[in-house]
């Protein structure tokens, strides 16, 4: 092997720029010959821009002269066609050309202006997760839909609120313009139509986004220039996010692509005769949500799906991956390909959470490799979600229907994983509030009035609910601000979250808002609310009233947490708690409600005698639909 050869050899996958110029290195073991075109050589394919082989079916050329932002594709002459393809591993995508005739585009990842702010992710057991799809999160007037600058702009908002993560849906390029993100087709590239390219719009999204940094006190962007490319309006989302104390989580498919695939797509790459789709490289003829499953036995393959996973920790510097549907990558052979994932993962960045998605739930996906488990960090859990949905759902039948208070019970209590804070909860996800699916939170508490006091106080109980109990807690966009509309990937005003209201000052709104963002807040401050310590004190489905107590290792800041989904309030209501003396009302949800009027007596005393196999009792006021936390002092 020539000294040429071995420098190619070792050339990173895709088009990469080096100095003088670029190196370009592509799997496509079944091609007779591959060439690189662009407009540093008027779109031809010579000699001089024929990639060599360089052995197990990897080709490789340096073409000098190359700068970041010149397009580029490859045309592949194969067994079955020849034709261009695009860079499987292409950081952009071109504009003009709009896909899915773009180019791919050269770029330099690390020439990011990045704000240095030492940024760390919270730990996983203090992470309080906020979803959001980035097309109809905020759409700006004149807009089709929603764009990173968009989400830039409500950042404030999420830190005002104290989340410490967001979760991004699917941001990988899919060819419909409209999109949950679960199509994607070219997975290193951003989607463009969540970029911003026109430049008027451009310079005033950037003003704005440089106001949100000065009052941050940080230093603005020099320039809109610097932020042009739909990657780096990307990097700049993660960057504000960071400067405000926010981790941000990516959602990413492995479990298959596409669900339409163009001729100058990953489908068929090398160009094997159309048909078998075993024959397409990258694929299987398995098929999942009307795309094709990965070729996981083929170990090349598995290492595009880890490479891939690997870029967005070093290109875009993300605090952790949330693995979409991991049950259908095990159940088409995926296992060691989730292995091999977490385990690069965690050797790049230990501090960044790998959250997987199995249905159902599946413990042996967060057991260690040792165990031959997947080694995921945590995993999405519906227990709680579903119980507490059952229980509000129950009670909005009135006030003589049972109210299984005992499965939210057995939810808390449930440490099938090992550790609790390796379930992430919600009430409300992208899945489940879609449009024409089930209910969001307040339409449930009251299928008639979203807004009225049955359907704000039953919503307080169950975010209330998700917030208190131990695992990681997970709003979706719109929940803090009692959104009863559902969701719709297509942006309309009967799908979207209802920005309007809140900054119209809205009393219903802001009430709902301060209640969730003080009972955030509550959790961040009583480290028993995001310890492993939990255990049922009282549990009665008459009386439609749950009493649980949390406490963390090495901490004597027990709490004790009681709901009621209860229409009325009780009165002298006894309680066992886990230690005698003074215990300090330290939240009350009655007190959002519009002219609330704080207890004055905001103090309890644990003298009573034994009760619930606790050492002592209180008798306690408890709210009509009413969540209470009480602390020690």
């Amino acid at each position: 092997m020539s000294l040429r050869q071995l420098h190619l050899l070792q050339a990173p996958m895709g088009g990469t720029l080096v100095p003088g110029g670029a190196t370009f290195r592509v799997f496509a073991p079944h091609a007779k010959a591959v060439y690189v075109s662009g407009d540093f050589n008027n779109w031809v394919q010579d000699d001089s821009c024929r990639l060599s082989p360089i052995g197990a079916g990897y080709w490789a050329v340096f073409i000098p002269g190359l700068k970041d932002g010149d397009p580029y594709m490859y045309f592949i002459e194969g067994a079955g066609s020849s034709g261009y393809k695009r860079d499987p591993h292409a950081r952009l995508l071109t504009v003009e050309p709009p896909f899915p005739s773009c180019h791919s585009v050269l770029r330099n990842p690390h020439a990011f202006p990045w704000h240095e702010v030492d940024f760390k992710p919270p730990a996983f057991n203090e992470l309080v997760v906020y979803q959001l799809h980035v097309g109809t999160f905020d759409m700006k007037a004149g807009n089709p839909d929603g764009c990173f600058f968009d989400v830039i702009e409500r950042v404030p908002h999420l830190a005002s609120l104290g989340v410490n993560a967001i979760e991004l849906l699917p941001i990988q390029e899919f060819p419909t313009t409209f999109s949950m993100g679960y199509n994607g087709t070219d997975l290193f590239s951003p989607e463009t139509e969540y970029g911003e390219a026109d430049a008027a719009k451009l310079a005033a999204y950037v003003n704005r986004t440089n106001e949100i940094l000065v009052k941050a006190g940080q230093a603005p962007y020099e320039s809109a220039e610097l932020l042009r490319h739909c990657d780096d309006q990307l990097r700049a989302l993660v960057d504000v996010c960071h400067v405000h104390g926010i981790g941000v989580l990516f959602d990413v498919v492995y479990n298959h692509a596409g669900g339409g695939f163009d001729e100058n797509s990953i489908w068929f790459f090398d160009r094997q005769p159309y048909g078998n789709a075993n024959d397409s490289l990258y694929f299987t003829d398995q098929g999942w949500a009307g795309g094709q499953v990965f070729a996981y036995w083929n170990a090349d393959i598995r290492q595009f799906l880890v490479d891939n996973a690997l870029s967005f920790y070093r290109d875009y510097r993300v605090d952790g991956l949330r693995f979409d549907e991991v049950s259908v990558m095990d159940r088409f052979g995926g296992w060691a390909t989730c292995q091999q994932l977490t385990s690069a993962l965690r050797a790049e960045k230990p501090e960044a959470i790998q959250v997987a998605e199995y249905w159902p739930v599946n413990p042996w996906v967060v057991k260690d490799h040792a165990e031959g488990g997947a080694g995921f960090d945590a995993t999405w859990s519906d227990r709680l979600r579903e119980s507490v949905r059952a229980a509000v759902g129950a009670a909005a039948a009135g006030r003589n229907a049972p109210v299984p208070m005992q499965a939210i019970a057995a939810a808390i209590a449930d440490d099938s994983l090992g550790r609790r804070a390796r379930a992430v909860h919600s009430i409300e996800n992208h899945d489940i509030v879609y449009a024409g699916r089930e209910p969001r939170i307040a339409r449930l508490a009251d299928s008639l009035d979203s807004r009225s006091w049955y359907a704000r106080s039953r919503s307080r109980v169950a975010t209330g609910l998700l917030l208190t109990a131990p695992g990681i807690p997970m709003l979706f966009m719109g929940q803090e601000l009692l959104e009863e509309k559902p969701w719709s990937d297509t942006p309309h005003p009967e799908t979207s979250i209802g920005w309007a209201r809140l900054d119209g000052g809205d009393t219903v709104t802001l009430d709902f808002l301060r209640f969730t963002r003080e009972l955030i807040d509550l959790r961040h401050k009583l480290k028993a609310l995001s310890g492993e310590g939990s255990g049922i004190v009282h549990v009665h489905d008459g009386n439609r009233v749950l009493a649980f107590e949390r406490w963390a290792a090495g901490s004597d800041d027990a709490v004790m947490v009681v709901v009621s989904l209860n229409e009325t309030a009780w009165t002298d209501y006894a309680i066992g708690f886990p230690a005698g003396g003074a215990w300090h009302l330290a939240f009350s949800s009655e007190d959002y409600e519009e002219g609330a009027h704080p207890a004055e007596h905001r103090e309890v005393m644990a003298d009573g005698p034994p009760m619930h196999g606790r050492p002592c009792s209180a008798h306690l006021t408890i709210p009509a639909n009413g969540l209470l936390v009480f602390a020690r002092g």
